[in-house]
């Protein structure tokens, strides 16, 4: 592994899935590589540098965990205790911890409804008083996983209740620059450093369309509002390394406690997204090795973020295109061939020969306001719609495990549908890590 083998596998990919820009940092046996090609904007031309900053979308997850654990190392929040004591804006605080709010087993929905995040502005405690009540849950606390980005809504507030200050004023004051990281945010006041701009790769009418602004409502800052570089996610990824013996502003038992898996327990896992959770990163199953991480998706920007604590090896993407996932798919195994353990594995292909469905596939599923509809389709395979529209083929295999197949793009990822023990029939849908009980 060397600069120049790793600048022409970036550039030679970013060029195949059309993204203008991107950025590789690596840390590998002990040296560190940092590697950009490309532009910032296709509009102005500015070229990406090393510390331009990247829109990383829920990258920004596990920094608000670590803000959140900073507090508990302090003996400011307690991991399991109920969250109504600190937050009685919190209505299903009575049943909820941090610790399942960071691990993404609370049994809170998914997804933000659309058109709520503005109402209020950032007025988190007004928001979660409405929409985090116990009535809300969409699973009982602490039996399944389901990825939720509004759990990540209520350990922000959490934050601002405990610390006095905004969700961006403490991951600036206490996280980022004690870290040496100058913040940048997608949300709110102007970044204090370039920000490279998300792109829509648009194959069909073969052309590449700047997205000049993130869409995403001031309430879900903590869910997705961070702007980083590559090289800012290694030096992030540092502090867990077994190696590093003083990770401020983190402590050694704490940033060991994010990389312990919590699903051990869990009934239903996070198929398709990763092999466990910690509190805040994904564990991925290398074969050899664990290794933790997560992935971000902006507004045209795709960013992921993978290390092993047990080496001290990690690997950052940041890349400005909606396609910026399909170049570290590719990505992927060039790094496994220079001997750097990324975690990720391609998803099973589909039987050639699709089994025949079950009965009982078919059906209405909901997590939060989101109904995903399950129906035969006309070659007798299944169709998934939601919003109201068709969205994907579900390409089946005998063990309830599908591949989801987008309609137009043809983009692909993973889900199942899994039994109900209680019934002994498919009583859930699980597509990219959101679990939605039949309904």
């Amino acid at each position: 592994m060397d600069h120049d083998s790793l600048h022409s596998t970036l550039t030679e990919l970013a060029a195949r899935h059309r993204v203008p820009g991107a950025q590789l940092a690596v840390i590998h046996e002990g040296e560190r590589f940092l590697v950009h090609t490309g532009v910032c904007d296709t509009g102005s031309g500015a070229p990406v540098e090393r510390h331009t900053a990247f829109p990383v979308g829920s990258l920004t997850k596990p920094f608000t965990a670590a803000l959140a654990m900073i507090l508990v190392a302090d003996g400011d929040v307690d991991l399991d205790e109920p969250l109504s004591g600190q937050l009685p804006e919190f209505g299903a605080g009575e049943l909820v911890t941090l610790r399942q709010l960071l691990s993404h087993t609370s049994g809170l929905p998914s997804d933000v409804p659309e058109g709520s995040g503005e109402a209020g502005g950032g007025d988190r405690a007004r928001w979660v008083a409405r929409h985090c009540r116990t009535a809300d849950l969409t699973h009982p606390p602490g039996t399944v996983f389901s990825y939720s980005n509004i759990g990540y809504v209520v350990v922000g507030r959490l934050i601002e209740a405990v610390t006095g200050m905004s969700w961006q004023e403490a991951i600036s004051a206490i996280l980022l620059e004690p870290l040496g990281t100058r913040p940048a945010f997608v949300v709110g006041a102007r970044a204090s450093r370039p920000v490279a701009t998300g792109h829509a790769v648009q194959a069909v009418r073969d052309r590449v369309v700047p997205i000049p602004d993130q869409d995403l409502p001031e309430v879900e800052m903590p869910n997705g509002a961070l702007a980083l570089s590559a090289e800012d996610l290694v030096g992030f990824a540092r502090l867990y390394f077994a190696g590093c013996p003083d990770p401020q502003p983190l402590d050694r038992a704490t940033a060991d406690d994010m990389c312990f898996d919590q699903l051990s327990s869990i009934a239903i896992g996070p198929y398709g997204m990763a092999d466990g959770w910690g509190l805040g990163w994904a564990r991925f199953d290398d074969g050899a090795a664990d290794v933790y991480g997560h992935n971000g998706t902006g507004d045209g920007t795709s960013c992921h973020l993978r290390f092993d604590p047990a080496n001290g090896s990690a690997v950052a993407l940041t890349a400005n295109a909606n396609t910026g996932a399909q170049l570290w798919d590719a990505l992927v195994p060039r790094l496994r061939a220079m001997g750097l353990p990324v975690g990720d594995r391609p998803a099973p292909e589909p039987p050639a020969t699709p089994p025949p469905v079950p009965d009982d596939c078919p059906g209405r599923y909901t997590n939060g306001d989101t109904e995903f509809v399950v129906q035969p389709g006309a070659d007798g395979g299944l169709l998934l719609s939601f919003g109201g529209a068709p969205h994907s083929e579900l390409l089946c295999s005998p063990d309830l495990r599908f591949t989801m197949r987008e309609l137009g793009s043809g983009a692909r990822s993973p889900g199942r549908f899994v039994t109900d023990p209680a019934t002994g029939r498919i009583g859930y849908l699980q597509i990219t890590g959101r679990l939605a009980p039949r309904r």
